[in-house]
């Protein structure tokens, strides 16, 4: 076994690594819970949600800069309060947020497929999670280039939604609008919070990144902005095109906006949403796994997980522990219960990060990348109340 991983990406390809688990994460599936709340106004709850994404996106972006290694969050947290322990506590948690959050995709995306083609849903679930555990074991290039060709699909296939959206007649509720009903848009933005999960992902990968002070974040921002951009235009089509009850009753909204403009029964959109999943539950494989490696170098019991395959240069163990824990959590836990728990964690995790660095920036103002002194402040803030409204809301744990 190697200890070390191997530098093999560049700017492009963790753009669309980036943007592949955010769009992975559940846009094909969260539409119309987020409707159910916010109606017309869903793609405001998605244009808030990546606003609260955005401080802690730049805070991600500094510091992926300062502290360039696979174990991300738990390095950063480390550095900035100066304790190992947080840290550990911190890497662990975004381990599970990332095992949780491939769990619900893996569900949803057997869900899409299940609807399609007549097959035991256990069967598919263990399939498909056993083929990603392959393809992650075998190397990050070829991993995040199988990432990239299902990125290019999902984007395809949120290009689709959104012109039958605006092609379609145009439903009862968007022809007379509902008044705005801001409570609503809150709760609806918490949880159109789970669709931006991904940006983060990005900096566990700075240890297999050429040039990571000048990739990380690019790649970061760019994949946050894109992705904001598709969401917005993904949504407005949406509750342009299907009635608000319609789209909060079905386990497949999309597939509905695609019916609506051209009939039939959405097969091609449920097999591109089954593509998303795939990404989604790969790209969250592939961070896990390095952020394990990543805690594995602070020795200890976790030292177990700090070695790479010396042909294939990923982290075998990791991976393996991370892709069983996967499979088991989605055949055996609901994914609102999932989505839900992924939120929570990483919403603390956000706070703590941006904390972090408010104390770097105070101790060592310079860095390759840096973001104004307010940013870290306000991802804090943003963080803490995201959190606030999500407990209120019975969202969390």
């Amino acid at each position: 076994m190697a200890e070390a991983l191997k530098r093999r990406i560049g700017p492009v390809l963790l753009t669309a690594y980036g943007v592949g688990v955010m769009v992975g994460a559940g846009i094909y599936v969260l539409v119309g819970a987020v409707a159910a709340h916010a109606g017309i106004y869903a793609p405001l709850a998605f244009l808030l949600a990546g606003l609260i994404a955005a401080p802690s996106a730049l805070s991600y972006s500094e510091l992926s800069t300062r502290i360039p290694q696979a174990a991300g969050e738990a390095a950063y947290i480390e550095a900035g309060f100066g304790s190992r322990t947080l840290g550990v506590i911190v890497g662990l948690g975004i381990v599970a947020a990332g095992t949780v959050s491939a769990a619900a995709v893996l569900r949803g995306g057997a869900g899409y497929l299940t609807g399609v083609f007549d097959l035991p849903w256990d069967i598919v679930v263990i399939v498909l999670g056993g083929g990603l555990i392959t393809v992650a074991l075998v190397g990050v290039l070829e991993s995040l280039a199988l990432a990239a060709l299902f990125t290019m699909i999902e984007i395809g296939g949120l290009a689709l939604v959104i012109w039958a959206g605006w092609s379609a007649p145009v439903s009862p509720d968007w022809a007379a609008p509902a008044s705005l009903y801001l409570p609503g848009i809150g709760v609806a933005a918490t949880l159109a919070f789970f669709a931006f999960i991904g940006f983060e992902d990005i900096v566990n990968m700075a240890e297999e990144v050429r040039n990571p002070t000048r990739t990380l974040p690019i790649a970061i921002i760019a994949s946050l902005l894109i992705t904001t951009l598709l969401y917005a235009g993904v949504t407005t089509a949406a509750v342009r095109a299907v009635p608000i009850d319609a789209l909060a009753l079905s386990d497949r909204p999309l597939a509905l906006v695609y019916e609506a403009a051209r009939g039939g029964d959405g097969r091609m959109l449920s097999l591109i949403a089954v593509v998303a999943a795939l990404n989604g539950v790969l790209a969250q494989m592939v961070m896990a796994a390095r952020v394990l490696y990543g805690l594995g170098q602070r020795g200890g019991v976790l030292g177990v997980f700090h070695h790479a395959h010396a042909r294939f240069g990923t982290p075998v163990f990791a991976t393996l522990l991370v892709g069983v824990c996967v499979i088991v959590a989605a055949l055996t836990l609901p994914v609102a219960d999932l989505a839900g728990v992924t939120s929570f964690i990483l919403l603390i995790v956000f706070a703590l990060v941006n904390g972090a660095l408010i104390d770097l920036k105070r101790r060592t103002p310079s860095a390759p990348f840096r973001v104004p002194n307010w940013v870290p402040y306000m991802g804090l803030v943003l963080s803490v109340l995201a959190l606030v409204v999500f407990g209120l809301a019975g969202q969390g744990l």
